[in-house]
Formats: C-alpha cells, sequence, structure tokens
C-alpha cells in the first residue's frame, strides 16, 4: 500500500473515531472511550513513523500542497496592526509579493513574502507566487525603507521561481534579482528569512541573503525544481524523484551543508494540518533570533552575513 493511500485510510479512521466519540453517551462511553484513545494514539504513533520515511520527491509534493499556510497567513497571526504597501513606484504593483510594517512582539518591523493563491483566479492574479521584476522591486523599496526608520525585516520565501515571461524579461527580471542580491547584502538592519513552501532558484534567494536563514521542515530550497533538472540531465522529467534526491533540496541538507540557520518544526502531515501551531513554532524562532541580532552592532552584523554566505558551498576534498 503506497504512503498516500494509508494517510488517507488513517484520516478516514481519526474521522470514524471523532464521530463515535459524539454519538456514544453515558456508561457507554465510559467503556468505550479508553480504546478509542488508544486506536487514537496507535494512529499519532503510525502517522509519524510514515513521515520519518519521507523521500525528497514526497517532501517537494508537501511543500507544494495548496493548502499550506501562505505569507499573508502568517502575517494575520503573527504581525499585529499590519499595513500593506503596494507598488514599485516605477511601472506597476506586482501581487506575488506581498508587503508592509506591523509589529510583532510590540516589535515595530517590515514584512515581505511570496503570495500564492488559493484558487485558480487568485493564483492568475498572483502568477502562482512567480514574481515579476515590479514584485522584487517593491520588495526592495521596502527593505530600504526598513533600513532608514532602524527595523528588522521578515521575508517569508515561497515560489517555483522568478516569473519567465516575455515582459518580465523586457523589463529586467535578472538585473531585479541581483540588485535585490547586492543590496541586501549591505542593508543595515537586521534580516530574518524564512522558507514557507517553495525556495526556487533566485526567484527565492532575491529574499534570501539574510542574518538568519530558517526552513520549515517539509519545505525545499534549491536551484531548480526536481522535474527541470530531470528533464536537463535526462530529458524525462518523470525521472523528478532521482533529481530531488540528488540536489538535497530538503531542510536536513540545507542545514547540514551551512545554508540555513535552522528547522522550524511542523506536523507530520504538513503545515496545512494546523496553521496556528506552524505560526507558533515561527513566533518563537523569530522571537530569539530577533533578540540574538539585536545585540550585535551593525557593522558586526554586516560581517557576520558577508562571511555566512561566502562560507556556503565550501568543501574539502
Amino acid at each position: 500500500m503506497e504512503k498516500r493511500d494509508i494517510e488517507n485510510e488513517l484520516k478516514e479512521l481519526q474521522n470514524k473515531l471523532d464521530t463515535l466519540k459524539q454519538d456514544v453517551q453515558g456508561d457507554e462511553k465510559k467503556a468505550i472511550l479508553p480504546i478509542i484513545n488508544q486506536l487514537e494514539e496507535s494512529a499519532l504513533s503510525l502517522k509519524a513513523e510514515l513521515y520519518r520515511k519521507i523521500t525528497p520527491i514526497e517532501r517537494v509534493q508537501l511543500a507544494r500542497n495548496p493548502n499550506r499556510p501562505t505569507t499573508l497567513d502568517y502575517i494575520k497571526y503573527l504581525i499585529k496592526d499590519f499595513v500593506q504597501f503596494h507598488g514599485d513606484r516605477r511601472f506597476m504593483d506586482d501581487e506575488a509579493i506581498v508587503g508592509g510594517v506591523g509589529f510583532f512582539e510590540k516589535i515595530p518591523v517590515t514584512v515581505i513574502g511570496h503570495q500564492k493563491g488559493r484558487d485558480v483566479k487568485d493564483n492568475i492574479k498572483r502568477h502562482f507566487g512567480m514574481p515579476h521584476p515590479e514584485g522584487y522591486r517593491k520588495a526592495l523599496r521596502l527593505m530600504q525603507q526598513a533600513e532608514k526608520f532602524h527595523r528588522p525585516i521578515i521575508n517569508f520565501i515561497d515560489t517555483p521561481g522568478a516569473y519567465p515571461g516575455l515582459g518580465a524579461e523586457e523589463r529586467g527580471q535578472g538585473e531585479a534579482i541581483a540588485t535585490n542580491l547586492y543590496e541586501m547584502s549591505t542593508l543595515r538592519t537586521p534580516i530574518i528569512s524564512i522558507v514557507t513552501g517553495e525556495g526556487g532558484s533566485g526567484g527565492a534567494l532575491a529574499l534570501g541573503v539574510a542574518d538568519r536563514v530558517f526552513m520549515l521542515a517539509n519545505t525545499i530550497y534549491s536551484v531548480i525544481s526536481p522535474e527541470g533538472c530531470a528533464s536537463i540531465l535526462w530529458r524525462d522529467s518523470s525521472k523528478s524523484g532521482e533529481a530531488a534526491e540528488a540536489l538535497k533540496i530538503d531542510a536536513n541538507n540545507c542545514l547540514m551543508m551551512g545554508a540555513i540557520d535552522d528547522i522550524i518544526e511542523e506536523p507530520h502531515g504538513g503545515a496545512n494540518e494546523d496553521h496556528l501551531k506552524v505560526a507558533a513554532n515561527m513566533r518563537e524562532k523569530i522571537r530569539i533570533a530577533l533578540e540574538e541580532l539585536s545585540q550585535y552592532s551593525i557593522e558586526t552584523l554586516l560581517e557576520q552575513r558577508y562571511n555566512k554566505f561566502r562560507k556556503i558551498g565550501q568543501f574539502k576534498e
């Protein structure tokens, strides 16, 4: 039986147990309740074991789950009095990136992130979370404003990559991403970036040059998608599972290679199963990071940021 079938059967079992809890009454409930609790514990253990053995390509599928929390969801859970800003002051407002200001535990912060849609109409409006150059220029405008007013920056990363259309290329897609990388490396304010779903190529890295980079447990961070890699190497996208394993795109591998600083835990079935729990885990990680970063002078912060990214990719034979 495949993992997805087992997962569906566990969900069906849980629904039946919930219904049984509501239906039984009185002495019958006293007799049956211990059995129900034992069955629930067994189901949870089986589910935990199931996700301990998850493959890289299954991790990709979890990262792409359309019901995962989006940037606007995390803003709702974590940021108080959020005010969203629009436009890059050059061409248009790109809704694949949202950003604004608010308060994280009474600390004024600037928050920016990729935004996917919940349905077809919303996804089309937001280019499926793939920003045009205007999105990256809007993000940089907000980050430079944060620097001016000494506000820490919190970035949420969730994109398959930058939008590959002709118009985006004509208006300087590569230049916009490169400018963000350059400018973020010397921004004189703390930056925290969190991969919340897909971290695809330069489209993700344009929000990823930070003092602390975190990944949720079931997310991916890679130069290319497994399907794209398989199409190039083997000219066969069906080999995406092999590509996902070779790319080492999961959070554990990224942590081991020094590409990120830590992992934020999720429920076994993914962040889509409990938005509030994931947000609570994220809140704690952000709070600790801000406390740590506030202790450094700006010069020390910039030096550490520089060294952090220079070390990525170093190896010994």
